[in-house]
């Protein structure tokens, strides 16, 4: 195996650093967060660093880079206090990949890329239409990672949206059927197929001590 020490990391390439670190923890959800400024402009930015934090209430958090420059989507959260969040499928993933670049706030990325935004009643922040996952987000806190500047941000799920046909009897969301993608490090797309679940465990009566 390739063996790289936390000296060798930190001398490496730029950018064959970053690609290293973030594809080595694995393959990322791929999310589009919808927001709006307090003066109506739409932005909608690709994320890979949403994570469930509990289920109830139901919280999900979000990495977001330092505001050392310009973060139009932290900035819209923090101003309105909500945002969308809503599953990358497959015919989207190169428009959806595209609002990773840095567009001037007054920019709304729905109008350079074919990606649409959708509104629901009573909710004033955009959805990505045809997403077959949405969810309206209410932001409920935020902590500083001292580490390196990034930022936690911690939501509230207000709504819930999903396809028909992902939704399984018990609750469970097969994103399989929805063809819904993954990231692997910053510019992989990958699209899982489930191949199995599982019941939940619990301890065996019997251990086998030999």
């Amino acid at each position: 195996m390739t063996h790289f020490s936390h000296e060798e990391i930190s001398k490496l390439e730029h950018l064959y650093k970053i690609n290293l670190i973030n594809s080595c923890s694995g393959f990322k959800s791929a999310n589009l967060i919808g927001t709006k400024s307090g003066d109506g402009i739409e932005n909608v930015a690709i994320f890979r660093s949403v994570t469930h934090v509990g289920s109830e209430p139901p919280l999900l958090g979000v990495f977001m880079r330092p505001t050392t420059v310009a973060r139009n989507t932290y900035d819209n959260i923090k101003e309105t206090g909500f945002y969308t969040l809503n599953h990358v499928h497959e015919s989207i993933v190169s428009e959806a990949h595209h609002t990773s670049a840095k567009y001037d706030k007054q920019i709304s990325e729905f109008d350079v890329t074919s990606l649409k935004s959708e509104y629901k009643p009573g909710i004033h922040v955009p959805f990505v239409a045809t997403a077959p996952v949405q969810m309206h987000m209410e932001f409920v806190e935020e902590y500083n990672i001292k580490a390196n500047g990034t930022i936690l941000i911690i939501g509230k799920i207000k709504a819930l949206f999903i396809q028909d046909n992902l939704l399984e009897s018990d609750g469970f969301v097969n994103l399989s059927k929805g063809n819904v993608a993954t990231i692997n490090g910053l510019d992989g797309y990958a699209i899982p197929k489930l191949k199995e679940r599982h019941a939940y465990q619990r301890p065996k009566t019997t251990i086998n001590t030999q």
